[in-house]
């Protein structure tokens, strides 16, 4: 990938159990393993994961500092602050995968008043994420 399509703005998440995260977001959202780091007890401490030029890095809690500041959903109990949006090519195609592998649809997927069409969902521990056809890059209307 060139210096100019890289992102620099990169999405960083906690989950309780890392692994399954990672296996998980592959198989649900289409992402892709660019690195994954493990401790001695086969933790993920550090993964970074793609999707076209974009990426997530994530990583298991209880493993430095960061855990102080940064829980999963799942884990603190409390509703996301924040969510990641997705640009996908099909979103009804996307939407077919992310519900087939267990995906909890919070928005339906539908055609957006300013543009493309998408959906909004949680993973398994409570992260939300919306997938769409809106690109956000493009020209504006």
């Amino acid at each position: 990938m060139t210096t100019e399509m890289r992102p620099t703005v990169v999405p960083a998440l906690r989950y309780v159990d890392g692994n399954a995260a990672v296996d998980w977001l592959c198989r649900a959202f289409g992402f892709v393993p660019h690195l994954v780091v493990r401790n001695e007890e086969g933790q993920v401490v550090h993964a970074q994961l793609l999707r076209g030029n974009g990426m997530v890095m994530l990583g298991s809690g209880g493993h430095g500092a960061y855990d102080a500041y940064v829980k999963s959903p799942v884990e603190s109990g409390a509703p996301c602050s924040q969510g990641i949006y997705v640009v996908v090519q099909d979103a009804d195609e996307h939407y077919r995968r992310a519900r087939a592998e267990g995906a909890e649809i919070v928005l339906e997927l539908e055609d957006q008043s300013y543009g493309g069409r998408g959906y909004t969902c949680r993973d398994p521990e409570g992260h939300v994420w919306s997938f769409g056809t809106y690109d956000p890059w493009a020209d504006p209307r």
